[in-house]
């Protein structure tokens, strides 16, 4: 008797309800799904399946048994995955979630240098800012702009960004250059609506954290529009330095109040922690820490190039 591929057919049963569902899958007969049934529950001496003509349910000794070998099975399913990437090429499929901004700017570069060296590997990516339950099983990554991070899972920094004000040339010359955060009581300000921060924009004033509630000229949940917005003129934006890198690459949007930017937030891919880590997910993750060391390097390079006035 092979009790591990017993204790799958009992899983199935549960995951597609009926005998002839798994029976199909497996392309076996009903009757020897039903065999496989009987081994497992002779071989544990207990009922797990209440059976009728209308519908199958699990005993309470099938609920416990359920919830116990599931996860051993999905753990035997990684082990099998990871030794046969270890002997083939990287393959699968690779769910993502990432920031909006953050993820239509960058990832998609990313992952594209990612899959020219790992061409097997399909990468499915989901963008959006609200807060990413590893534990559910949807994704396998999520990409992570915080300073506080979750128990149970791993985290590995891909890079670092500060959070700084911008604005046009063009603006300031036409209404000037604030010189203190009071001072943004009498200019345009562009709000990010979905901020931890809500409301305010954040600073640092000898050291010391301080929110400002700014009055905002025009508002988006998007920072890409924001910081178009900003480069055209309309006014000023607080965001991550790496959202703008290229509108300061090209000299379009400038740093303002240097003096109050806030300590560095760090980005981090994240994945939950397990016994066993698919290759797809290692490769991936050893790849962009070295794909964005060598990225924000470029980038400061440029920035600093323009400021010092080089061609």
């Amino acid at each position: 008797m092979d009790k591990l591929n017993n204790i799958k057919v009992f899983c199935r049963i549960v995951e597609l309800g009926t005998f002839a569902a798994v029976a199909r899958e497996m392309k076996v007969s009903a009757m020897m799904v039903s065999k496989y049934m009987a081994q497992l529950e002779e071989s544990l001496g207990v009922a797990l399946l209440n059976r009728t003509t209308r519908k199958i349910s699990l005993t309470e000794a099938g609920e416990s048994y359920y919830a116990r070998s599931k996860p051993l099975l999905d753990e035997f399913a990684e082990l099998d995955e990871d030794m046969v990437e270890l002997g083939q090429n990287v393959k699968g499929v690779l769910k993502i979630a990432a920031p909006i901004d953050f993820g239509g700017i960058y990832m998609v570069p990313a992952i594209n240098a990612y899959q020219s060296e790992h061409p097997n590997v399909k990468v499915m990516m989901s963008l959006q800012n609200a807060h990413i339950n590893l534990s559910e099983g949807i994704y396998d990554l999520s990409i992570l702009v915080s300073n506080s991070l979750e128990l149970g899972v791993v985290a590995r920094k891909i890079a670092e960004t500060r959070l700084c004000t911008f604005a046009s040339p063009g603006y300031i010359a036409k209404y000037g250059e604030p010189r203190r955060i009071e001072d943004l009581s009498r200019h345009h300000c562009l709000h990010y609506i979905d901020t931890p921060h809500e409301d305010y924009w954040v600073f640092n004033v000898d050291g010391e954290e301080k929110k400002l509630r700014t009055t905002w000229h025009f508002a988006s949940n998007n920072g890409r529009a924001l910081c178009q917005a900003a480069s055209l003129g309309m006014g000023i934006t607080q965001a991550p330095e790496i959202s703008v890198a290229n509108y300061l690459e090209q000299g379009k949007l400038i740093e303002i109040l240097k003096d109050y930017r806030i300590p560095s937030l760090s980005i981090y891919v994240t994945y939950m922690q397990r016994r066993f880590i698919p290759a797809k997910i290692t490769t991936f993750v050893n790849f962009l820490t070295r794909y964005f060391d060598w990225q924000m390097n470029a980038s400061t390079d440029r920035i600093k190039k323009r400021e010092a006035g080089a061609p």
